[in-house]
């Protein structure tokens, strides 16, 4: 009896897990396919569907039809396009990560089919597109979306050179392709980017999908977006014979100029091996970012024998590369100084590296208890990875210099003794003088969630601190006092955009107060409590005024953010700053309460999809001028999800973790009377 008593607790404990785990991948997913952004790396990724694959394995009972397992991608977002129903579905390859994977799937293609061939291809890593031809003229262009459904892009897609908008084959022919951006037109965008004061894109990948789902085809032409074709989907009639034998099929297309995926006709797993491993070997030197190689049967009909499940296409598989790792020595530690004060730490290499087609010369060191669990030292060798295929970043040592790296005591900016921030591994610069601190933290304060002053980046930032025309933000408000002489220097443009920036900085002055809280930079202090908090306040002067007692009573606010708030307004620099800003116009009032009622007190809500009537950020005034606190992201915290129509991945979620779902009306049905209460909905 005990022992099954354990066998069960540790089923219960194992089914925990398993759905824990299907909830971080789903997340993940979500991130991946819908908002064009990642927290991991592809492998680490790909780590965590083999053990769910694993778990279900073992438990096959506990498989639903919503496990990541069981789907293909994303859902289909209709802000880029119209959804339309795939012709034939666009499933996913089964990714193999070992090279005895690869050579027992092709004996058990050879034994069913001893004159198999098969096709070795770049796996680009990009967004995949279906290009639908009759009688020769493209008439629609399609992404995944989730594998059944897909957007129309077609006004997008005739703006990409490598499209053909006409074709020699007849009948119908659909192709489908890996939609992509090369490092060159990667590294131009965020170089312009960077010159207007704007956010970087992350990778070539995400910067690709968000540029095809564009509502304005001139975005998408001047992006200088790329597509490959790497597979007949249907062909008919006199164009049939293209779905004959595959690389056949793209070499015919390719005399005809259609862009085709790189491939190699293989007849051996040694040749298909041979074939990897030279793709591999050559990744960091193509003009686009591969994350593994395809190999697919050649004779398209023997494809079916071999089927993978629902969620595979046939006949196909996926090598997926681990990822790229390159050994290099360490020649300097820099540190630097962030937007709050706290140091940061870069490695600098001796030489450059090549990691996922870019040159790296440097990789972050996080903090001193990293360099320290590391061994790292100036001089050392190591091993760097892309996290996240992202940042680079130092994984371990290879070549110990027998010392670690001892952090300064000293700011490197300003020369300030550094202090250790108390049950933390941060080193800070408390002097708000420091210049370096002093650049970040105006460029914050100008950036979109503090006082969001359109086009004056961190350049322009720079530029005046320099000059001396900046010394803390109120300065920023002094500037049109020398509007004159920064024409004359030409350091934010000529005049018209000059006097642009400057029309900015003084609308900026009538902003909410939470903005001006949030410009402030004060540590723990972000957008959404700085919003919080300013509805327990009249005023910016009144908030200053509070006791670190008083602050603590106010929801998500701590010990330690109610100490730094008062650490704040404390400091006679800062309250004098205040003072300055209010006499220059600077709001520092807050918006009159406009509580309607109660109706929706204590309850976290979510709005999702397209309401009938109601904006979304309509929705949320009125959510929370009744009580109730509106959230971006669902979670076992949410009570409530108000969803329209196209709701997508946050309903799937919703409804995976119980949360109950309404709609508008019924919403509005519980503002209707301030005695409508939380139990009758939730």
């Amino acid at each position: 009896m005990i022992e099954n008593k354990t066998n069960t607790v540790e089923n219960v404990n194992e089914k925990e897990y398993y759905e824990s785990l299907k909830q971080t991948i789903e997340r993940h997913m979500d991130l991946y396919y819908n908002q064009n952004t990642n927290e991991i790396s592809d492998y680490e990724y790909d780590q965590m569907m083999l053990e769910l694959k694993a778990i279900e394995k073992e438990h096959p009972k506990w498989v639903t039809e919503d496990s990541p397992t069981q789907k293909i991608g994303g859902t289909a977002k209709r802000e880029a396009g119209v959804t339309i129903a795939h012709h034939v579905p666009m499933l996913s390859i089964q990714d193999l990560f070992s090279k005895e994977e690869v050579i027992a799937w092709i004996s058990k293609v050879k034994e069913l089919h001893p004159d198999a061939q098969f096709s070795v291809e770049h796996k680009i890593d990009g967004l995949s597109m279906s290009l639908r031809y009759q009688d020769g003229v493209l008439t629609l262009a399609e992404t995944r979306g989730n594998g059944i459904e897909g957007e129309d892009v077609t006004l997008n897609a005739r703006v990409i050179p490598d499209v053909r908008q006409t074709i020699t084959s007849g009948d119908y022919v659909e192709l489908r392709g890996e939609v992509y951006m090369s490092h060159e037109a990667f590294e131009a965008f965020n170089e312009k980017q960077e010159s207007l004061g704007k956010k970087p894109a992350a990778n070539p990948r995400n910067l690709a999908t968000g540029t095809l789902r564009q509502l304005d085809p001139k975005i998408t032409k001047e992006r200088g977006l790329r597509m490959f074709v790497f597979n007949v989907q249907d062909a008919t009639g006199e164009s049939a014979h293209l779905m004959d034998r595959h690389t056949a099929g793209l070499d015919e297309l390719a005399a005809q100029g259609v862009i085709v995926v790189p491939h190699v006709l293989c007849d051996t797993a040694e040749e298909v091996l041979a074939a990897i491993d030279d793709i591999g070997e050559h990744r960091g030197n193509y003009a686009y970012d591969i994350d593994g190689a395809v190999v697919k049967i050649e004779q398209i009909a023997y494809r079916e024998d071999f089927p993978a499940g629902s969620k595979y296409s046939a006949g196909h598989i996926a090598y997926k590369y681990p990822p790229e790792e390159k050994e290099v020595e360490i020649e300097e530690v820099e540190v630097g100084v962030g937007r709050t004060g706290k140091m940061t730490f870069r490695a600098r290499f001796k030489d450059p590296v090549r990691l996922c087609g870019t040159s790296v010369l440097r990789a972050t060191l996080h903090n001193m208890d990293y360099i320290r669990s590391l061994g790292i030292d100036e001089g050392c060798k190591a091993i760097c990875r892309k996290q996240g295929e992202i940042i680079p970043a130092i994984v371990r040592v290879t070549k110990s210099t027998g010392t670690i790296y001892q952090a300064p005591e000293n700011c490197p900016i300003c020369g300030h003794p550094l202090v250790q921030e108390e049950d933390t591994c941060d080193i800070l610069c408390d002097n708000p003088s420091c210049p370096a601190q002093l650049k970040r933290t105006l460029a914050y304060f100008a950036g979109r969630d503090a006082m969001d002053i359109k086009a004056f980046g961190s350049t322009y930032v720079d530029m005046l601190v320099d000059k001396g025309y900046l010394h803390n933000y109120v300065d920023i408000y002094r500037l049109n006092r020398y509007r004159d002489e920064l024409v004359e220097q030409g350091i934010m443009g000529k005049e018209k955009n000059t006097d642009k920036i400057l029309a900015a900085i003084e609308a900026s002055k009538q902003n909410d107060v939470a903005k001006l809280l949030t410009g402030l930079a004060i540590r723990n202090v972000g957008k959404a409590s700085a919003k919080e908090i300013m509805k327990h306040f009249d005023s910016l002067f009144d908030l200053a005024s509070a006791t670190v007692e008083q602050l603590q009573e106010i929801p998500d606010v701590g010990g330690i953010t109610a100490e730094c708030i008062c650490h704040y307004f404390a400091d006679e620099e800062n309250a004098k700053l205040l003072t300055e800003a209010q006499q220059l116009g600077v709001n520092m009032t807050a918006a009159p309460k406009t509580k309607q009622g109660s109706a929706l007190a204590g309850l976290t809500i979510v709005v999702t999809g397209t309401l009938p009537t109601l904006g979304r950020k309509e929705a949320a005034e009125l959510i929370e001028s009744n009580g109730g606190k509106c959230t971006g992201s669902v979670s076992k915290k949410t009570d409530l999800l108000v969803a329209g129509e196209a709701a997508g991945s946050k309903l799937t979620k919703a409804q995976e973790l119980g949360v109950k779902v309404i709609s508008e009306a019924e919403l509005l049905e519980m503002l209707q009377s301030d005695r409508a209460s939380k139990q009758r909905y939730y």
